[in-house]
């Protein structure tokens, strides 16, 4: 079979992939324009089951970011269940076992197993939407508080018992259940997830302290993965994130066509970047799969021909960026600039999210330590967390700028790069009274119209301004309000769901992100993937949480405002 023809298959076969995401995603509604905000909720408790997944049944296959032929993974000690007997036929997909037992984090290189497929869970999961057709990390936390808030308690539980699974046989809780994913997590959000499910839980069950009982190991776990080499900042004492990974992601190659040539020629004559991040055809980099790039050097230092372009050079982008490239994908800000350019560095930064999620972690441990009786192992979590608190406090907090930043282990200094993860010790509950009021006073530096953008910066990419996310919105508002700034928690929050409803009015579906300066949903980013997608699950979850959160004449007034046509 010709080389254009296998790829002329596998671009059809890609292009009946999205078709299946996207017709899987919830349906468009066309809501009524006098009632906009009861269309919205329509469509998010109809979108649970559009976007729920079980790993033995035939949509749950399909992998818009892949064209391999569909492939579900058991754990290599795990008996195929009769279900997955009776979809192979069904689906014509292959089950089969993992090559071996995984006993920890990092263990299985995602090259070593293929062709890439669906890593089985036990109970059914609410995926992201569009492209994201699987179970991610840190989207389940705000999927799991949209089930709850929508009574949905056993879907939500289940998600949560499959991080249990995943941390007992594929070493950890993984960026999502794909075989790529295999080497790296995502943002620790596991202990709020079980905590919530308790507080959901407790009311109408005797026996709920069965559940904390059930997760304490796990959560245990789930915490060592972050507090022990590779994944310690240095001599901080802090947290940074880490792929176990080598190389381009296998996702990335395929699923963003471009994307690692985009980086390349931004570095390229940018002289430290150039330094750092270009390895000129190295042989031992192309033994290893490393893509080579030929590109004309131009004075404009961008890859363009026309006048100025004298010189055509093959390089390929260095072992260190891709480490870097692979830790920022598990920071789950993929991509922005805040950790370097493309975020090149992620590694060699103590972040202020991860290390707040840390603590959080820790206080979540050492209560449910106390409930459960365990008065030693509280005093332990208790100590660790206000270890953590001043480690923070030492490294990342700015007092002079009111700001808390990012901790380069390279220059021993903060970050200046302004990112709204400065509020994250606020929702942690971290901050002092002095640290959080001086974090508000900066709220200017990223509140906009729609909502809170990302940064300061127009990088280009959509982890950057001029995009606000769903997760960020609802950390910074529950921050806000844990620290008595009630009213700018309900402006914010006020703001972007008239956003979300005003597009969802005009276009009848919810999205990943959205441009808050315009208010609108129309991206345009530099990098990655190009696409808005749909659906779209933590958008779902962040939308009831914050609306059940605002007073009742904000929502009388959500309701009853004129959506712009």
């Amino acid at each position: 079979m010709g080389v254009y023809r296998v790829r002329k298959l596998k671009l059809l076969f890609r292009l009946a992939l999205l078709c299946i995401s996207f017709a899987l995603a919830p349906a468009a509604d066309n809501p009524p324009p006098s009632d906009s905000l009861q269309a919205v909720l329509q469509y998010i408790s109809g979108g649970w089951d559009s976007l729920a997944r079980s790993t033995d049944r035939c949509e749950s296959v399909a992998d818009p970011k892949h064209s391999e032929h569909p492939v579900v993974y058991l754990p290599a000690d795990y008996a195929i269940p009769d279900s997955l007997v009776k979809m192979q036929i069904a689906c014509r997909v292959t089950v089969k076992p993992l090559p071996f037992v995984i006993h920890g984090p990092g263990e299985v290189g995602a090259r070593s197993i293929s062709p890439p497929g669906l890593l089985f869970l036990e109970h059914p999961y609410v995926v992201p939407g569009g492209r994201f057709n699987e179970m991610y990390g840190w989207d389940s936390y705000f999927i799991v508080l949209g089930l709850l808030r929508d009574h949905r308690l056993e879907l939500a539980k289940g998600m949560v018992r499959n991080f249990f699974f995943e941390i007992d046989h594929y070493g950890g809780v993984l960026n999502a259940n794909r075989t790529y994913y295999l080497t790296r997590s995502q943002p620790p959000f596991l202990s709020s997830m079980v905590t919530a499910i308790y507080q959901a839980e407790k009311s109408g069950n005797a026996n709920s302290d069965a559940w904390l009982t059930e997760a304490y190991p796990f959560l245990e776990k789930d915490y060592q993965l972050w507090t022990r080499a590779p994944h310690v900042a240095g001599s901080t004492g802090l947290s940074r994130y880490y792929d176990f990974g080598e190389g381009p992601t296998p996702e990335s190659l395929e699923g963003e066509p471009g994307y690692y040539r985009t980086a390349a020629a931004y570095f390229l004559g940018r002289a430290e970047d150039e330094k750092e991040y270009i390895a000129n055809d190295d042989h031992s980099l192309s033994t290893l799969g490393y893509p080579r790039y030929k590109v004309q050097v131009c004075d404009l230092h961008f890859q363009a021909p026309g006048a100025g372009c004298d010189e055509v050079r093959t390089i390929q982008l260095a072992a260190d960026y891709y480490k870097g490239d692979r830790s920022m994908r598990e920071s789950g800000f993929d991509p922005s600039f805040r950790f370097g350019p493309y975020g090149a560095a992620t590694h060699h930064f103590a972040p202020v999210c991860l290390n707040s999620l840390l603590y959080k972690t820790e206080k979540d441990m050492e209560k449910i330590s106390s409930h459960l009786g365990r008065k030693q192992e509280a005093a332990r979590w208790k100590r660790l967390a206000e270890q953590r608190a001043a480690k923070i406090r030492k490294f990342l907090w700015d007092p002079a700028r009111g700001v808390f930043f990012d901790y380069d282990l390279r220059s021993n200094k903060r970050s200046d790069y302004v990112y709204a993860t400065t509020f994250y010790p606020l929702w942690a509950g971290l901050a002092t009274t002095e640290e959080a009021k001086a974090v508000v006073a900066n709220l200017h530096l990223l509140e906009q119209p729609g909502g809170l953008a990302m940064s300061t910066n127009k990088s280009g990419v959509q982890w950057d301004y001029p995009y606000g996310w769903a997760p960020i919105q609802l950390l910074t508002c529950e921050g806000l309000r844990r620290y008595g700034y009630t009213a700018e928690a309900n402006r914010i929050s006020y703001n972007f769901l008239a956003t979300v409803t005003a597009i969802f009015a005009r276009g009848g579906i919810i999205r990943e992100k959205y441009d808050v300066v315009q208010r609108s949903a129309q991206v345009q980013v530099a990098a990655g993937y190009p696409t808005n997608e749909i659906g779209f699950g933590w958008t779902n979850g962040v939308f009831l949480e914050l609306l059940g959160r605002l007073p009742k004449e904000m929502v009388d007034r959500l309701r009853k405002e004129p959506v712009e046509q």
